[in-house]
């Protein structure tokens, strides 16, 4: 799978959204709630963010604000 800026992901009752997306480095944001969208931003290296996301599921279909 190939990252992407705008994607989202979804582990446990945690979603991961790409925020911006460059050669070495993720800034993502986490949340509980898809539609409010609200939650912290990382930063993170690719490998880094590749760990925690690892078991994780695209979500695809996402609602749009």
């Amino acid at each position: 799978m190939k990252l992407e800026q705008g994607q989202v992901w979804k582990q446990g009752d945690e979603f991961f959204r790409i925020v911006k997306w460059s050669r070495t480095a993720i800034v993502y944001k986490v949340m509980t709630d898809l539609v409010e969208k609200k939650g912290t931003v990382h930063e993170a290296s690719k490998k880094e963010f590749c760990r925690l996301i690892k078991g994780a599921t695209l979500v695809t279909g996402q609602p749009n604000a």
